[in-house]
């Protein structure tokens, strides 16, 4: 009996060592270039939103070695809304992006993956007041939220168990409706491009 457990107290501390090794979860910290497509089919000529560079931050659990689960997170972010050069605007967006991955394991030096999912962005604090006025109505408005698909391909760069460098491409689809004194001027789509940049550390 005492021999049954000790084996099982020495076979619980290797699976413990395992499980510590191999850790589902994985945090990254990128920086983030939105480039947007602003294809406009809008009574509206010319509207456009700027590109910028964001902030993100991802959550990564492993199911096995090669599916994960990612959660892309990043703070409210600003854009500016123009028609032609002139800036008529802004609005805030938060666009949190849950992506499913397989990741390749078997190559040495580097551990490619790619995912697709769904982004969910809210749209507030819309502020188009100069907008209202060039186009000579009382209000022009957006949809608060938009649901679209989320493609993504990257790279991990390990560093050694536990860091990595990463390198990260997503494309976003998000679109709003556009609307002045309450009526559908048509459709801007934003779909921007993601090219991200940072670091991940393996728990």
């Amino acid at each position: 009996m005492k021999k049954i457990l000790i084996a099982a107290a020495v076979g619980m501390l290797v699976a413990g060592s395992v499980a510590a090794q191999e850790s589902p979860w994985l945090v990254r910290a990128r920086a983030a270039h939105l480039n947007m497509a602003n294809t406009n089919n809008t009574n509206v000529a010319d509207l456009s939103v700027n590109d910028k560079t964001i902030p993100e931050v991802d959550i990564s659990y492993f199911f096995t070695k090669n599916l994960a689960a990612e959660l892309i997170l990043t703070v409210p972010q600003s854009q500016t809304v123009h028609v032609g050069a002139t800036d008529v605007g802004m609005f805030k967006h938060l666009p949190p992006t849950l992506t499913m991955q397989y990741h390749f394991t078997d190559l040495q030096g580097f551990k490619p993956y790619v995912g697709a999912g769904i982004n969910y962005t809210k749209i507030s604090s819309v502020d188009l007041s100069r907008a209202a006025t060039a186009l000579g109505v009382n209000s022009v408005s957006l949809d608060n939220h938009s649901f679209g698909f989320a493609y993504q391909v990257g790279v991990d760069i390990p560093l050694d168990k536990q860091w990595s460098i990463n390198l990260d491409v997503k494309k976003i689809y998000l679109k709003s409706d556009v609307y002045a004194n309450g009526v559908s001027q048509g459709t801007l789509k934003l779909d921007p491009v993601l090219v991200g940049v940072g670091v991940g550390y393996r728990f």
